[in-house]
């Protein structure tokens, strides 16, 4: 395959091929020359323009990067540890905007990372491996991360392990004091797993808050929903403020209000938790 950041646009093919969790699309973007979606089962997947790492098509992956910027002073290195690679967008734009990072990726499909290497190849910096999130999660040294990211789907559906407080207790252990987590997650009305996920985050991290489009808070459609946590106070003004002028902009649910988002919610456990729910016919599905 052509290296697609010295192809011509003109010539730019979809490629399609079969991974281990189903069929892996990579259409190129009419609009940028160096834009491809990355689709599994025709559900969207990642987006990455290869020209221009800071392009986020996603509106969710724009609301992680408000966070990771804000995290530390800009252009400071971190050590991230990734939860879910795809074509790996978010560690793209880390090693763009924070040169000298250190990122360690967690894949489970095999098949797809190394579509995606032949595709769309990665910046240095970035280690990507294949395996199970939690598991590698479990090997990863005490206080190691600035950052730990979780955008783990298999198909449409978040895996149950990565719902528990005895995940998110790992989670805490690999962060370093003061460093961030973020998940993404998805869910529709009545939000129940979303209420459960925002329960469980604040049963462990001392510092929380949630962000989604007004309509999903409101339980009137589907969608996705950023989680974050720390041990130290978060950005939570400024991240507020750069939410709100998003194109599609967001609200951000903190203290007070998301304790009473979660009302009487329990925490999830290892021996209750299940799969989040599948989402609403076409919800995501492009064909």
């Amino acid at each position: 395959m052509t290296d697609p950041r010295h192809q011509d646009p003109e010539d730019r093919l979809p490629v399609e091929r079969a991974v281990a969790l189903g069929t892996a699309k990579l259409m190129p973007d009419i609009d940028r020359d160096a834009g491809w979606l990355l689709t599994l089962d025709g559900t969207p997947q990642s987006y990455v323009d290869l020209a221009d790492p800071g392009h986020l098509e996603f509106e969710y992956v724009q609301r992680i990067a408000h966070l990771v910027d804000l995290a530390a002073p800009a252009g400071r290195p971190l050590e991230a540890l990734h939860l879910g690679g795809g074509a790996l967008t978010l560690p793209r734009y880390l090693a763009a905007t924070r040169p000298g990072s250190r990122q360690r990726v967690v894949e489970v499909d095999g098949p797809l990372t190394e579509l995606v290497r032949e595709a769309l190849p990665w910046p240095d910096g970035i280690d990507v491996t294949v395996g199970d999130a939690r598991e590698a999660l479990a090997a990863e040294p005490d206080a190691s991360a600035d950052l730990v990211v979780a955008d783990v789907f298999r198909g449409s559906r978040t895996p149950a392990h990565l719902t528990s407080a005895e995940f998110l207790r790992e989670v805490a252990r690999v962060l370093r004091p003061g460093g961030c987590y973020a998940a993404n997650l998805a869910d529709g009305p009545p939000l129940a797993f979303a209420r459960a996920q925002a329960a469980t985050l604040r049963s462990v991290f001392p510092q929380t808050c949630l962000a989604a489009e007004p309509g999903v808070l409101r339980g009137r459609r589907y969608g996705n929903i950023l989680l974050a946590g720390s041990t130290e106070p978060l950005p939570v003004r400024d991240l507020g403020r750069r939410l709100a002028a998003d194109p599609f902009p967001a609200r951000l649910v903190e203290h007070e209000e998301l304790a009473g988002f979660v009302r009487r919610v329990r925490p999830v456990t290892d021996a209750d938790a299940e799969d989040s729910p599948p989402p609403p016919a076409g919800a995501f599905s492009i064909g």
